[in-house]
């Protein structure tokens, strides 16, 4: 069924798009304003956009034109800040920080969460989070009176210790960390419990497949 959005209402190609794109990584985003209060909040349109250079993208939506939300307006302002990621033990307390408390209220002390210093950028990172990654601003785009992308450089990684297999070759016990992701509609979530492995195919076993089939 087609659903042209040339004739479709913002909320309803809102809701196509995360009713069909999922799960989405959360962006659990820690930022910092010129006057030194610190904020936090999750975002779901995130995601790693590049290995070299080390990219991320976030879209910020606001409440009205020319707001970006506390978040948007400290990365403009400031160009830094960390993106800590989710587990399923954290599921609560970052939906605490998803609460639209006025800007003087900490919603990490709301949420009962501590933080700990970064080494290159101002804002600290929620040292509960499983990883946290300190980013400087690249660029914003507005792609609208009331959003924008935010393209980041990360500038450093943090990971729990227990999810480290091997620093030096930098594996990481993916599993272990227990992330979860955005799903549809109001409220849902995922976790990546279920998984499956696919090796990718060369083009010489795609070769050798065919070969067998046909002479089958």
């Amino acid at each position: 069924m087609l659903f042209d959005f040339s004739a479709a209402k913002s909320r309803d190609m809102y809701k196509l798009l995360v009713a069909t794109i999922g799960p989405r990584p959360i962006a659990w985003v820690t930022t910092q304003d010129l006057d030194g209060s610190v904020n936090a909040a999750p975002f779901s349109f995130f995601n790693a956009m590049s290995g070299e250079p080390p990219v991320v993208a976030i879209g910020i939506g606001g409440r009205a034109p020319g707001d970006y939300k506390d978040t948007g307006g400290n990365i403009r302002r400031t160009g830094q800040f960390v993106v800590n990621l989710v587990s399923h033990e954290l599921a609560e307390p970052m939906n605490v920080t998803a609460i639209d408390f006025p800007k003087e209220v900490d919603e990490l002390k709301e949420a009962g969460l501590t933080t700990a210093p970064s080494l290159h950028v101002k804002p600290p990172r929620i040292a509960e989070a499983p990883v946290a990654m300190e980013c400087e601003r690249l660029v914003i785009v507005d792609v609208g009176v009331d959003r924008a992308v935010i393209l980041g450089k990360v500038l450093a990684i943090y990971v729990r210790d227990d999810c480290v297999l091997d620093k030096e070759r930098c594996y990481i016990d993916t599993p272990k960390l227990d992330l979860i992701g955005r799903m549809h509609g109001a409220g849902w979530y995922s976790r990546v419990t279920d998984r499956f492995e696919m090796p990718r195919i060369s083009v010489e076993e795609w070769a050798a497949r065919k070969a067998a089939k046909a002479a089958e």
